[in-house]
């Protein structure tokens, strides 16, 4: 069981995945998650790293798809266009249809796409049950969905940290 909840890759920050490692990988899609992944939760601010971040994805003809939880079409919207990215809202991750959407939204086949989120317990999961590529990055803030605490906790007694990282560091 605990094996689906490992990435395949864990990152400090969006920022340290790079252009070389995802094609190395045969990645040319990413389903990335918005709260706290690409934006503080619920804010609709960037940082000038995630936007240069974004922009060298994009120039390197890696496309990106925002897969959010969020209901509101609005809030997810006005990030991915910013970023002039494509975005699926309200995708009820971990299911498999979330991620589905994702794919199809990229026109790209699963094997071409990694997921990138800060929980383990929907982007990771939910990209491990579709036999996607994962990728865990640290939360960007400290401010989160009240729901979301409580799997943070649940992560802890995964051993997200410690096991996940000397994981990676193993694969390099």
């Amino acid at each position: 069981m605990i094996g689906i909840l490992r990435p395949d890759f864990q990152y400090e920050t969006l920022q340290d995945i790079t252009i070389e490692i995802l094609q190395e990988n045969g990645i040319k899609g990413l389903l990335l998650d918005l709260d706290n992944t690409v934006a503080p939760w619920n804010d609709n601010t960037l940082s000038r790293e995630v936007i240069d971040w974004f922009a060298k994805i994009k120039a390197s003809g890696i496309m990106a798809c925002i897969v959010s939880n969020n209901s509101r079409p609005e809030r997810v919207a006005a990030v991915a266009d910013v970023l002039e990215i494509l975005y699926v809202y309200k995708a009820a991750k971990p299911t498999k249809k979330a991620f589905e959407k994702g794919i199809k939204a990229l026109e790209m086949k699963p094997e071409e796409v990694a997921v990138v989120g800060d929980q383990i317990f929907t982007d990771i999961l939910g990209g491990n049950m579709m036999g996607l590529k994962t990728i865990l990055v640290s939360p960007i803030h400290e401010r989160e969905f009240a729901g979301t605490k409580i799997l943070r906790f649940m992560e802890t007694l995964t051993g997200r940290k410690v096991r996940f990282t000397a994981q990676v560091e193993k694969k390099k």
